[in-house]
């Protein structure tokens, strides 16, 4: 980015806030005061970074039930569609239309290799499919359900599950999982993921109907700190105790994992929760 602020004639402290890349995709966060440049600053990351075909600026924090953010067109290609890879698998996203973020790359295939060959996975929400297709990439008997709510996340899931070639174990579901795993997964899966820190923890009651009598559970939450990493991981773990054992657990083990610093002093953390229910 050196060259690129030495262009513009710019700090390039003050260049870019950050800077997410989705394929041939860049997404970027200008700063209020360099907003009048942000075309050039789009046109320039295209001239200087050959492997970018597309800029976009995030101009809205994510939200909704969708997890969307509002993106504007900086410079590039007209479309929002690319093709991004990952531990050897190939996902279509549509970086308008889905959630997705490349900085949980090491966090799939932490959970990845925590899967046992021959498990029964549900994974509550789902995206493109990430988590779940990396799982039957690596461990090829296991079974993943995988659910989501976005109906065009769910048409790009199906697609990579076919791109990928696990189209026979990935069984694509679109739909509020909460309900879904209530009503129609009860008591089928040895492990349930749950990365959506902001409804993970409100989940944890589903996530239990669908597990068998004993398997693991992985919330994910986004837990502000003051004095430092530890004190969330500690927060972290006492947040999925309290709630698991609200709701009658026999037995359960927490570990709490670093995933990544989301802004400052809030860190984003997995719970992985071994669970025997009764």
């Amino acid at each position: 980015m050196d060259r690129i602020a030495e262009r513009l004639g710019i700090d390039e402290r003050k260049l870019v806030k950050s800077m997410d890349v989705i394929g041939d995709i860049a997404i970027i966060k200008v700063p209020e005061e360099l907003i009048d440049l942000k075309f050039e600053i789009g046109k320039a990351i295209i001239d200087e970074l050959k492997y970018i075909k597309v800029v976009f600026r995030q101009a809205s924090e994510v939200s909704g039930i969708y997890r969307l953010r509002r993106l504007e067109w900086l410079a590039g290609e007209r479309r929002s569609t690319t093709i991004y890879v990952e531990h050897g698998c190939r996902f279509m996203v549509d970086v308008e239309k889905v959630y997705f973020s490349p900085r949980l790359s090491n966090e799939r295939i932490r959970i990845a290799n925590l899967v046992e060959d021959g498990e029964t996975v549900i994974n509550m929400f789902a995206g493109v499919g990430p988590y779940s297709i990396i799982i039957a990439k690596k461990k090829p008997k296991t079974i993943v359900y995988s659910i989501d709510i976005n109906p065009e996340a769910v048409r790009l899931h199906i697609e990579n599950c076919r791109l990928n070639k696990v189209q026979d174990r990935v069984k694509v579901i679109q739909g509020d999982s909460f309900k879904i795993l209530k009503e129609e997964l009860i008591g089928v899966a040895d492990r349930v993921l749950m990365p959506l820190p902001e409804r993970a923890l409100e989940g944890v009651d589903a996530a239990l109907s669908g597990l068998k009598d004993r398997g693991f559970i992985h919330v994910y939450l986004h837990v502000p700190y003051r004095l430092g990493e530890k004190e969330a991981l500690s927060e972290a773990i006492e947040l999925v105790r309290s709630k698991i054992l609200k709701l009658g657990v026999k037995k359960a083990e927490f570990k709490a994992n670093r995933v990544r610093e989301v802004k400052t002093r809030v860190l984003q953390v997995c719970v992985d929760a071994f669970v025997e229910k009764s």
